[in-house]
């Protein structure tokens, strides 16, 4: 399945995704900067995305913990979500989500 992010500088970057992965592992595979210090604990917010609003109502609800992490990201939207809490499936192919400005991967890009 395809996933679409739209980097911050407006770029956008199709990548290949595997059922049953995460949004986080497959953002990183294509070079994004998601940093996921927690690795999917939900114990940061540095694999914050802002998922498209035509998407957004198709994925699960976020859970209280991961929203309460997002209290914590900077660039907050409405259509904010942890990528490590979102696994892909056929019903998101096609996914569009944006890098928020603040992101540094541990790189520092």
């Amino acid at each position: 399945m395809k996933i679409t992010f739209i980097t911050r500088d407006g770029a956008k970057v199709e990548a290949e995704a595997a059922n049953g992965e995460s949004l986080l592992a497959t953002a990183q595979a294509a070079g994004m900067p998601l940093e996921g210090t927690c690795e999917g604990q939900m114990a940061c917010s540095t694999c914050h995305v802002i998922v498209a609003r035509d998407w957004f109502g198709k994925l699960p609800e976020a859970a209280e913990e991961e929203e309460d992490m997002l209290d914590l990201a900077a660039d907050v939207q409405a259509t904010s979500r942890l990528s490590c809490q979102i696994l892909l499936d056929e019903t998101l192919d096609g996914l569009t989500v944006s890098i928020p400005s603040d992101s540094v991967d541990a790189q520092g890009f």
